[in-house]
């Protein structure tokens, strides 16, 4: 496991990581501040057991990434608070971590939601701040933009729309396999299956519930709301959750965890469209494999930014209605724009996002005199 002192400083970041404990609480968390060329350093807080400095340090580098791909005026940056979310108060640590690092708030950070943090959590670190503008995805009655109105998962899918049209291929109908059933999976499957798609296979930590036929959505939600688990689904075939990644389906969604795509399982995936839901699900090399093959692979710095496009248009005061306008005409305009240059420029999709996203990082810092 890498620490703090191990990680290797390059020409973008970063800039700072702070490791903070409260002892009062027994909250321990991590802080990543990679690159501020463009604004204060912005991204989400995850709240897991096992995160760790590595997780974060990479989190807020690729988030660095997807917030110049969205064109948003903020640099780079993540944290995580290390502890179980269902056996401790979220809340109480949210505070206390939010003590630890109030003197960066908000010109060098400003904080969202992330995994296992919602709007409740968002409200109680901008109040521990004693300022609104310190966090964004709050709830509507702060003047927030929360993600449960899910901006991400509306992101994706309108970079799922845009890979079909240079696929040749029609949403009605299409077959599509999500991993992960919170904030992010749960929205996919809404918007995609408004417009036709067929979600037949949905996935959380517990198992995976598969139905060629396709599943009801609105079903699967309660659900998932009543027993935790989306194999009680009770029709269908429930399989193991990583089985998931095998499926023969036109479109997949890796929406959680890192690292889900691996040597291992890397063979058995069948898709024509990836798009990354989640942060960091495949090694940039397996992505190149994978396109070789015939996929069109859509990087999470590209697919999932609608949630930080949101936490913009939150600090600018708008609507939520506006905030899925500017969502779809960003995510739209970006995944063509990569799309275009990977084909145009025969280099992977992940290339042609980082060369996007250098050029604009690079034109900031220059500008700042750090180059």
């Amino acid at each position: 496991m890498m620490t703090s002192k191990e990680i290797q400083k390059d020409e973008w970041g970063p800039e700072r990581i702070y490791n903070v404990y409260d002892p009062q609480t027994g909250m321990e968390g991590t802080l990543c501040v990679y690159n501020t060329a463009r604004g204060p350093g912005k991204g989400g807080i995850r709240f897991v057991p096992d995160v760790t400095v590595e997780e974060v340090y990479r989190l807020a580098r690729a988030q660095t990434w997807k917030n110049a791909i969205a064109d948003i005026p903020f640099g780079g940056a993540k944290a995580g608070i290390r502890g179980d979310p269902k056996k401790v108060d979220k809340v109480k640590w949210m505070r206390a971590f939010a003590k630890k690092i109030r003197h960066l708030v908000p010109d060098v950070y400003i904080a969202g939601p992330d995994m296992n943090t919602t709007e409740k959590e968002m409200a109680a670190f901008a109040d521990e701040i004693g300022f609104m503008g310190g966090s964004t995805g709050k709830p509507i009655y702060l003047n927030g933009l929360p993600h449960e109105l899910g901006s991400t998962g509306f992101g994706v899918a309108q970079s799922i729309f845009v890979a079909m049209e240079f696929a040749g291929m029609k949403p009605d109908g299409a077959t599509v396999a999500i991993e992960g059933f919170g904030n992010v999976g749960v929205f996919c499957a809404r918007f995609l299956s408004e417009k036709g798609c067929k979600i037949v296979a949905v996935s959380d930590s517990k198992g995976t519930i598969y139905d060629p036929n396709g599943l009801d959505i609105p079903k699967l939600e309660r659900v998932k709301t009543e027993t935790g688990a989306v194999k009680n689904y009770g029709s269908g075939q429930v399989l193991m959750s990583e089985e998931l990644f095998g499926l023969d389906v036109d479109v997949l969604i890796p929406g959680a965890r890192p690292d889900v795509i691996h040597d291992g399982n890397k063979d058995q995936v069948k898709c024509k469209i990836m798009s990354q839901g989640g942060n960091l699900p495949v090694d940039p090399k397996i992505e190149v494999e994978l396109e070789k093959k015939g996929m069109i692979v859509i990087p999470d710095i590209v697919a999932n930014a609608g949630g930080v496009i949101s936490s913009y248009v939150e600090t600018i005061g708008g609507s939520p209605e506006q905030m899925f306008e500017i969502v779809e005409k960003k995510i739209v305009a970006n995944t063509r724009e990569v799309l275009k240059r990977a084909k145009e420029q025969k280099i992977p999709a992940r290339d042609a996002a980082m060369q996007l996203a250098h050029e604009r990082v690079r034109k900031a810092m220059e500008f700042r005199g750090r180059k």
